[in-house]
Parts: structure tokens; C-alpha cells; sequence
């Protein structure tokens, strides 16, 4: 069975109008922190289940620094900041303790993928209000039996 799930981050209080039809027919979306507004995840709650992680601009909100959730048979780690080639202590920890198959996270604003050992580093890139001539976008993973495809989509 193929699943698709998608993933944004750094909205920082605005949900392109766009991304409704972008993630139409995905099964859970993951957003990576900067939600900006709580009503960012009620909105994507409408399209699909919704896992979402506080960022560093998101005091106040009621969710988590770290989710760990198992979805298409692989276990996903999302956290706002991290850098995967020297995750700060504290999340080194996690992620040895959790193992998990792919890690998404957010921050930096740029697109990243790259598997370390068995696990993807994944972050979906800026999906906020356009601004600086900055690229801006959000993500497909496609899981099927013979793996994951990414796909990013410009907005």
C-alpha cells in the first residue's frame, strides 16, 4: 500500500492557499515547528490527522518540542531545530534512544534530505509568506513497499 504523508514547516502564521490541494489525499501531515498560530493546525486538521512540534518562535502554543509517531510502518522523529551531521546533546540522546527512520525537522528554511546510516533527515524547506526572494516550500514522502521517494513542491 502506498501512503503519503505530508510535511511543512516555518509557517510562522501563514498557511499558503495553495497547500490544501497540494496535500489533498495525503494520509498525516508532519509540520516541523514555527507554527506561528494554533489555527495553522487546525486547518491542516481539516485536510488530514496532523503531528506538530513547537518551534522557537512558538511560545504559548499547546504542543510538544519533540513528537515521536509511528506511521507507515516506520518511526518518525520530529524536532525544530536540529542539525543532523551534530545534533545537540540533548536530542543525540533521543535519537539514539529512539531510533528512528526518519527525522524531520525544520529552522534553517532550506530543503534537506540525506540518510545517515538507516536513517532520512528531512526537512520540507520555508513555507511562510513570501519574503527576501526566498525559495519557499513543503513536502511529499512517498512510502511504498520498495521505500520512500521524496518530493519537494515549490509554492
Amino acid at each position: 500500500m502506498l501512503v503519503k504523508i505530508g510535511v511543512i514547516s516555518d509557517t510562522h502564521g501563514y498557511l499558503d492557499p495553495q497547500v490544501a490541494a497540494l496535500f489533498d489525499g495525503v494520509h498525516h501531515i508532519l509540520h516541523a515547528g514555527d507554527i506561528g498560530y494554533a489555527s495553522i493546525i487546525l486547518e491542516l486538521e481539516q485536510i488530514a490527522p496532523v503531528t506538530a512540534v513547537l518551534g522557537n518562535n512558538d511560545a504559548g502554543l499547546p504542543f510538544k518540542e519533540t513528537e515521536v509517531i509511528d506511521l507507515a510502518g516506520r518511526k518518525f522523529l520530529i524536532h525544530h531545530i536540529l542539525n543532523p551531521t551534530a545534533p545537540h546533546e540533548g536530542i543525540k540522546s533521543r535519537l539514539t534512544r529512539e531510533n528512528p527512520d526518519v527525522v524531520i525537522f525544520g529552522h534553517s528554511h532550506q530543503r534537506y534530505c540525506r540518510t545517515f546510516g538507516r536513517t532520512l533527515y528531512f526537512n520540507p524547506g520555508y513555507a511562510g509568506k513570501p519574503r527576501f526572494n526566498q525559495v519557499r516550500s513543503l513536502a511529499l514522502l512517498h512510502f511504498a513497499p520498495g521505500g520512500i521517494r521524496e518530493e519537494f513542491i515549490t509554492l
